[in-house]
Order: structure tokens, then C-alpha cells, then sequence
């Protein structure tokens, strides 16, 4: 693995031989994959190809079988990548008898994020929740969750942001917004799953697909070292 001090950039993701197995069923079976410092990632595959098992395993959220991965340089279980991830999946992942204020006000806590008051307010400004940040999270549309789950997602400003779907309830406007954000934001490092192959090109650098679990197309690097030669 490239490493800090070596003369390249440390990757966003380097992951090396990830396998998850339920029960005895190999879902992910020994990935490789590394994802330079901030590369557009888009991850396709058909459902049950085990894009979900594996972003699963990047955000923390599910502990391999096998296999090791690194997390802007740090070793994965380590104290430090949790303020490097942001996750947002087609699950919202919000309190809904708290309001977006309360929301944004707890996974700040959690974070430590510094002048915490003035980011929640920048946040649910840019996602058009600020006139809304008292009323409950449960009255909300679907597309509003999502745009409260993006603002969560961002509010430790992350460098590495793992997202499983995230245009689920998302209208036109909230996908541009999705994109502007997060998909396309200049130095964040991506890795998002998606079936809206008509969007990617609007945001991603490269592709990771998956089959049956394995890697079976990754222009990931390449696409992403071709950008740099150019710019």
C-alpha cells in the first residue's frame, strides 16, 4: 500500500483481498481495489452482485471475514477513519422524532465538529431544510430525508464519502443538488453505487464493476491518473 512520506499520494481506499461470507455463502470474494485521493467512483452491478456487502464494509459498517483495507492511509479498525468516511445510502439513517436541527445537532456531537452551530446552519440552508429545522423528521417527503441524510453525511466535512444509492427520493433538482454536494465536489473522494447508468457521466471518473462478488471491470485509476495528466 502506498503510504504517507513515500513520494505518492496516499489513496483514498486501498483495499486487499475484502471477503464477506453469511453463513457460509461468499457474498464479496476477495476484492481488490484502490481508489486514488479524490477519484469519482461509481460502483455498478446487478442487484445481488454485492455492491452494498462491499460498501458496507469500507464505511466500518460490517466487519470482513478476510481481507484488509486502509482508509485515507490508516488501517481499518482504526480510531481515526471514522471522521474520514461520510455515508449515504438509500436508507436516510436519521431519528425521526428528531427534528433536522436535532439531527445534524447529534451526529455533530459525535463528531466534535467544530463550530457546530454555523455548519448545521450552512447545511440545512444548502439543502432548503432551514425554514423546516423545527418541525419533525417523521412529517417530512422522502425527498427531504434524503436531503437531511446528505447534510448528515457531510457535517464532519468528510474526505471520503461512501454512498449506496443515494438519488433514492431524490426529484431533479435534488440530484443536481446531490451532485453538486457531494458526486462532483472538487476533493472529495467517492465511492457510490447506482443503477442511474444515464447519470455517472455527469459525476464520476471511473467505474467498479461487480459480478457475483467479484471485481470484474475497474477503470477506477485509470480514469482518474488520465485526469490528472490532463489537467
Amino acid at each position: 500500500m502506498t503510504t504517507e512520506g513515500g513520494g505518492t499520494a496516499v489513496p483514498a481506499i486501498d483495499a486487499r483481498a475484502l471477503t464477506r461470507q453469511y453463513g457460509g455463502v461468499t457474498v464479496v470474494r476477495g476484492i481488490d481495489l484502490t481508489l486514488p485521493a479524490g477519484s469519482k467512483t461509481a460502483l455498478l452491478g446487478s442487484n445481488g452482485a454485492g455492491k452494498t456487502t462491499l460498501l458496507k464494509m469500507l464505511s466500518t459498517l460490517l466487519t470482513p471475514t478476510s481481507g484488509t483495507f486502509w482508509i485515507q492511509g490508516h488501517k481499518v479498525p482504526s480510531p481515526r477513519v471514522a471522521r474520514s468516511i461520510g455515508v449515504l445510502g438509500h436508507s436516510p439513517m436519521l431519528y425521526e422524532d428528531f427534528t433536522p436541527l436535532e439531527n445534524l445537532r447529534f451526529f455533530a456531537r459525535i463528531y466534535e465538529v467544530p463550530d457546530a452551530e454555523a455548519r448545521i446552519e450552512e447545511l440545512l440552508r444548502r439543502v432548503g431544510l432551514w425554514l423546516r429545522r423545527h418541525e419533525q423528521t417523521a412529517i417530512l417527503s422522502r425527498g427531504y430525508h434524503q436531503r437531511l441524510a446528505l447534510a448528515r453525511a457531510l457535517i464532519h466535512s468528510p474526505a471520503v464519502l461512501i454512498a449506496d444509492e443515494p438519488e433514492t427520493g431524490l426529484d431533479p433538482e435534488g440530484v443536481a443538488l446531490l451532485d453538486e454536494m457531494a458526486l462532483a465536489a472538487p476533493g472529495l473522494s467517492v465511492l457510490a453505487a447506482t443503477h442511474r447508468i444515464d447519470h455517472i457521466d455527469a459525476w464520476a471518473t471511473g467505474v467498479v464493476r461487480l459480478e457475483r462478488g467479484r471485481v470484474v471491470e475497474d477503470t477506477s485509476s485509470v480514469a482518474s491518473l488520465a485526469e490528472g495528466a490532463t489537467a
